[in-house]
């Protein structure tokens, strides 16, 4: 099978179930963006593999999962209203960020201040994935309401996860944060 179809030659793709639509569509915008920042979550990933902290396989799997649930959260930008989601985000999926939050939250000191994007590579690439985020979470509110709110609700609360998840990965790695020079 060849990886190029040629379909999308003349600016159009197609959603889940054939649909075809402009590249510039809402829902492509929106699961293109999600697209986005799963890669850059597995660039942060990527920097991880050489390094040792305490818990370093947790924060893997709890990311493989979040992975998991981001692609799926683009497969449902990706199918038209009125059919059936395969992969659809729950309740669960949104209380597995919060209580990982909490719990990571717990174990790095709190923020006296606004810090600025960066520390370990890692870090800094979380902080990008969690703006990349912020974008695919506008790019959801904009397709409106044929999107599920819990679509939002995930992207929304992932964004928090990633600025906690760089904070983290930064303490883990004993990397102090850059603060905001006042």
């Amino acid at each position: 099978m060849k990886i190029y179809t040629k379909t999308g030659d003349k600016g159009t793709t197609s959603l889940v179930y054939g649909k075809r639509v402009s590249k510039s569509d809402n829902r492509v915008e929106a699961y293109g963006t999600c697209d986005e920042a799963n890669s850059m979550i597995g660039l942060g990933l990527s920097y991880l593999l050489n390094t040792q902290f305490e818990g370093k396989e947790e924060v893997q799997l709890i990311f493989k999962k979040v992975q998991t649930t981001l692609f799926h959260v683009g497969a449902e930008l990706a199918t038209p209203s009125g059919k059936e989601v395969k992969w659809k985000v729950s309740d669960e999926d949104i209380s597995h960020l919060e209580e990982t939050i909490d719990k990571w939250d717990a174990q790095i000191p709190s923020l006296t201040n606004f810090i600025l994007p960066g520390g370990s590579q890692a870090g800094a690439t979380f902080h990008v994935a969690r703006t990349i985020v912020r974008r695919a979470e506008r790019k959801a509110v904009a397709v409106g309401d044929e999107v599920s709110p819990l679509v939002n609700s995930y992207l929304n609360r992932l964004s928090d996860f990633l600025f906690v998840a760089a904070r983290y990965v930064n303490h883990k790695l004993g990397q102090s944060e850059p603060t905001l020079h006042q």
